[in-house]
């Protein structure tokens, strides 16, 4: 009787461990909020923002228009009146509605009314769909923000509307740049998207008057002459970020570090990962699913080695960090392949002493 009474205990206890473990999944799925945002081509907005950290899910769909669940078909042959756009779900005590704005700012062009880039329309149009009054508040002030900023020499016309249904996209389009990332890239750059970008920012970021974005768009980084460079790096540092080299596998510096912080470019100091998104990937490398700031990573075309593979730079230091693969299960499908000799890592607790004070919010319980 005795050994029955304490299998029975120890089934009661997982099955309350379960249970309550339902009830704090639960208690965060509750807690979660919403933005429906329409930049363009669902597939580029969709992309951008589910690297943000606090971000939970980004859904590619339609919304705006007049009929009931349309198809990819209709919405494209504007007989329904409705927008791509995505619905995001994040995490309001990581990442705040002003935030995911900023976000979302940073990746369209809010000054084109018929469209964006090579997507022409009224289906690509701009727009912010609030929610709630608290929303459609923070949305407004947000696009003021905008206005004064200077970043953009035309008028803003992205409009704030209120939110209506919004219907899921087909499977085909939800996730898609993972489905088929050699497509994907070479699509959005072929729609001209980056270099809209790239260049928007770049005279933001030279121009003091300039007050848009979110804090990432203020910080200075850059690289050093190659003198500095070779005085200040290692040898395998130099070697690695300049020349292209990779360093030995389970004999470098952070492959196997479980610390709490994030890593940054050796060279230049700009975020590019976080220990949150660091998984043991087998190949003896430091490897992550997802980019800590996006419009950090510069992705090339790597034909050395008679192979075609997507080199990963840092965008202001211009350091070759490594590869990204398209070949792991979820959350993201990538694999980031990242020499330790190119970055530097901040532990949690010197985030703010280091200036990434910012990113402390990653660790909070």
């Amino acid at each position: 009787m005795r050994k029955w009474a304490i299998v029975l205990g120890l089934i009661l206890m997982v099955l309350a461990s379960q249970s309550s473990r339902a009830e704090v999944e639960e208690e965060h799925r509750m807690k979660q909020e919403e933005a429906i945002l329409a930049g363009g081509c669902f597939w580029c907005i969709e992309s951008a923002l589910e690297h943000v950290p606090g971000v939970v899910e980004v859904m590619s769909g339609y919304t705006g228009g007049s009929q009931a669940d349309p198809t990819y078909e209709e919405v494209s042959a504007k007989q329904t009146g409705h927008y791509e756009a995505v619905k995001v779900i994040f995490d309001p005590s990581r990442l705040s509605y002003k935030e995911v704005l900023d976000q979302f700012w940073r990746n369209i062009n809010p000054t084109d009314e018929g469209g964006q880039f090579s997507d022409r329309g009224p289906q690509y149009r701009t727009a912010i769909f609030y929610l709630n009054e608290e929303q459609r508040k923070i949305a407004d002030a947000s696009k003021s923000k905008m206005e004064v900023s200077g970043t953009y020499d035309k008028p803003i016309v992205t409009p704030i509307l209120k939110a209506g249904p919004f219907y899921r996209a087909e499977d085909y389009h939800q996730d898609y740049y993972r489905k088929n990332p050699l497509h994907y890239r070479l699509y959005r750059w072929g729609s001209g998207r980056d270099q809209y970008l790239n260049k928007i920012w770049e005279v933001a970021k030279a121009n003091p008057s300039v007050k848009g974005g979110n804090a990432m768009a203020t910080k200075k980084y850059g690289g050093r002459t190659d003198s500095e460079l070779k005085k200040r790096l290692t040898p395998l540092q130099y070697n690695v970020t300049q020349k292209g080299r990779t360093e030995a596998p389970f004999a470098n510096e952070y492959w196997n570090n479980k610390k709490e912080g994030i890593y940054v470019d050796i060279v230049s100091g700009e975020p590019l990962f976080s220990s949150t998104d660091k998984f043991d990937s087998g190949t003896g490398w430091p490897s992550f699913t997802k980019l800590l700031v996006p419009e950090n990573i510069v992705e090339k075309e790597d034909r050395k080695f008679w192979m075609v593979r997507t080199e990963v730079r840092s965008k202001h230091g211009d350091s070759h960090l490594g590869h990204v693969f398209d070949d792991r299960p979820r959350p993201t499908g990538l694999r980031y392949c990242i020499n330790s000799a190119a970055l530097k890592f901040i532990p949690k607790e010197d985030l703010a002493k280091e200036g990434y004070g910012e990113h402390l919010k990653l660790f909070e319980a």
